[in-house]
């Protein structure tokens, strides 16, 4: 018990956007940033537990602060925090992807959103005991160097599958397109000379004038 509160108050001499927020508390109301900490994770747990919108709830904490802190250590020379957020996302998509087959069974439980708001607190927790580290060096990375040769074939076989048939639609349409041209001939218009009428003149002989006279 000792070694978990020694923990906590470790963890709250970090300095980070939450740990910055709780000081500003403290100084604002003069509460010890400890208390405020334990209300503050008490009165989520009871909302996660009883309050409306509580997936929302959990998957805004898993995502905008370790994106805040993903940008910004982009932005840092320093390249020890880069890897930090990246193992932190590789677990984290490992943990989205079992979630969407589990997810409608799990989330029947009453306790569920408060054990998964946690684990993700426990993934992007600073210092050694931080859980993406601990699952990426105990489970991830020892699967990942058991099998990744044998990855690397299957997506590079699927690779050369799906340019072949990228390939080969392309070469059918461009063949359709050019049978549908050759059809299509255009028709010859003949236009001939116009017909000119040439008045006929009516000649009338002495004869016939006679005769009619």
């Amino acid at each position: 018990m000792d070694g978990l509160r020694q923990r906590f108050e470790r963890l709250l001499e970090q300095r980070n956007l939450a740990t910055e927020a709780l000081r500003a508390l403290e100084a604002k109301t003069g509460v010890d940033k400890r208390y405020l900490a334990a209300g503050a994770t008490t009165l989520l747990s009871l909302y996660l537990l009883f309050g409306y919108g509580a997936p929302l709830l959990c998957n805004l904490i898993g995502f905008v602060y370790p994106a805040y802190a993903s940008i910004k250590a982009i932005e840092s020379p320093s390249k020890e925090d880069d890897t930090v957020w990246l193992t932190y996302w590789v677990v984290y998509s490992l943990f989205g992807l079992a979630e969407f087959f589990s997810d409608l069974l799990l989330s029947w439980f009453p306790f569920y959103y408060v054990g998964k708001c946690a684990f993700l607190l426990f993934c992007m927790i600073p210092g050694p005991w931080n859980g993406a580290h601990m699952l990426y060096r105990r489970v991830i990375r020892p699967l990942f160097l058991k099998h990744h040769e044998a990855v690397d074939n299957i997506m590079r076989d699927l690779s050369g599958r799906a340019l072949d048939a990228a390939a080969g639609v392309t070469r059918d349409v461009l063949q359709t397109l050019a049978r549908s041209r050759a059809l299509v001939t255009p028709t010859a218009m003949v236009v001939g000379p116009p017909l000119l009428l040439e008045p006929t003149i009516a000649k009338v002989t002495v004869t016939q004038l006679q005769k009619d006279k």
